[in-house]
């Protein structure tokens, strides 16, 4: 079984995983040294918003403290002192409906043996059939390039029906990346649940495989992007 990662590890891994893909246009990276203009941000929350929509992605990445060009982590003072705590609900003023990041994340990766802040701003994509404007404005990647979101990608949102995304599975998500204690808990709690002896004793029958897809928790041999009940919250993934 494979430790948990802390939640500093795992960003830690995605921004080189993402530093090492360098999806153009649902992932920009900024040196942002100490300052950046509110407007700016909140042209790209509209466009990567839009463009992770438009790759049928959940979130997009904006992040602050990577060098654009050379992929260099340099580190960020972008309101080091000021915080970050108000940037969602500045950002929520002028977007549509009020939507804002996800998560902003500050992490602290070494280079050189040196610790640089890196700041990773986690933005949702557009919701199905609605741009995400700014300033009533709806802004898209063309390549690293940010313009205005064409009109006929306006339409493709504008055109969708509303996505399920518990049918999403995890490409890399599969029973390996679930704490087996977990799942044991799991089992204990839907048995509590059911309050039947034959179901207690089906399930006690049952492969940690058999019980997870009687869950509807596995599709085939991987995880789906689905949100948990109560009694299936203990399985959590650790990859």
């Amino acid at each position: 079984m494979r430790e948990a990662y802390s939640q500093e590890e795992e960003l830690l891994d995605r921004l080189h995983e993402l530093i090492q893909r360098w999806e153009g246009e649902i992932v920009e990276f900024k040196e942002a040294d100490n300052s950046y203009k509110l407007g700016e941000i909140g042209q790209y929350f509209s466009a990567i918003s839009n463009e992770a929509n438009l790759a049928n992605q959940q979130y997009g990445w904006l992040i602050f403290g990577v060098r654009n060009k050379t992929r260099k982590i340099v580190g960020t003072d972008y309101r080091n002192t000021q915080g970050l705590d108000t940037l969602k609900q500045q950002i929520a003023v002028d977007t549509t409906g009020g939507i804002s990041f996800i998560q902003i994340y500050e992490i602290y990766p070494e280079v050189d043996g040196e610790k640089k802040r890196v700041i990773m701003f986690q933005i949702p994509a557009a919701a199905a059939g609605i741009p995400t404007g700014w300033h009533n404005h709806y802004y898209g990647r063309n390549g690293e390039s940010l313009g205005a979101l064409s009109v006929e990608e306006q339409d493709r949102i504008r055109g969708q029906e509303l996505r399920d995304w518990s049918k999403k599975v995890l490409p890399d998500g599969t029973i390996d990346c679930l704490d087996p204690s977990a799942i044991q808990l799991a089992r204990e709690k839907y048995k509590v649940r059911m309050g039947k002896p034959h179901i207690a004793e089906e399930v006690d029958a049952m492969t940690d495989e058999q019980f997870l897809h009687k869950l509807k928790l596995m599709q085939g041999d991987r995880l789906p992007t689905r949100h948990f009940c109560s009694w299936a919250m203990p399985i959590m993934t650790i990859c």
